[in-house]
């Protein structure tokens, strides 16, 4: 169905994390899709109702051909419960992706490090031809997509590669701020949290600044691989 799928805990995960990438690979042709696995119900700032409008204008202005949500429990994810895991595996079978981006294996909310795992799980899950699956009465066919990578978020994590966004960084900060809720706005009369500080998107900018450098670009997104990924051709790794 979709060629990448990009899963986060929170809506605004992906967009924060790995949106440069997905732009750069819609623009090259490949097709997209998005599943945040809570509705941020728990967050200090906004309404589910409002994150999920955000979160929809994000996704069309993305290119992408669908945004999910499997409401998993804001602030209370469990890789150990069966009814979540099992269920974000029959989202990855309805989307059938080949490549599957989660959020980063540690990071400074916990729910970060449980949604990598959730997705983990489901990702080899979603392959068991002996486990069967349903969504809304329908049954889904084993799917096994051909690699999971974690995306970085918010404390420095070493990456195995980084992607080069440098043509893509203005398009990436333009989807964060459709997350107008979560962000800086001095007329707020809601509490600061660390993303809503005024300093927060040039720090974002930043960010792409450093990881850009591993790679020689002037920005960047880093991406930790579940195994070794591998290239046919060596010359094309920079």
């Amino acid at each position: 169905m979709v060629d990448i799928l990009a899963i986060g805990a929170h809506p605004d995960d992906v967009e924060l994390s790995c949106s440069g990438t997905l732009l750069k690979q819609k623009g090259s042709g490949y097709t997209i899709g998005l599943l945040d696995l809570s509705l941020g119900e728990m967050g200090t700032r906004g309404t589910p109702e409002i994150r999920k409008a955000e979160s929809l204008e994000a996704a069309e202005k993305m290119g992408a051909l669908f945004r999910w949500n499997a409401e998993l429990p804001d602030g209370f994810m469990n890789p150990y419960d069966r009814n979540s895991v099992s269920r974000v595996a029959a989202y990855i079978r309805k989307a059938q992706p080949k490549l599957v981006l989660a959020n980063a294996p540690a990071d400074r909310h916990p729910d970060h490090g449980r949604a990598a795992e959730i997705a983990k799980e489901a990702f080899f899950l979603a392959g068991l031809r002996s486990l069967r699956l349903e969504m809304e009465g329908a049954e889904m066919a084993a799917w096994r997509p051909n690699l999971l990578l974690h995306y970085i978020q918010d404390r420095h994590l070493i990456p195995d590669f980084v992607v080069d966004i440098t043509p893509h960084i203005q398009a990436k900060m333009e989807l964060i701020k459709c997350f107008k809720s979560q962000f800086f706005d001095p007329d707020s009369r809601e509490p600061e949290t660390p993303i809503s500080t005024e300093s927060f998107m040039e720090q974002m900018v930043g960010k792409a600044r450093t990881y850009g450098r591993y790679c020689g670009a002037e920005f960047g997104e880093g991406f930790i691989s579940s195994r070794p990924p591998g290239v046919e051709d060596i010359n094309l790794l920079v």
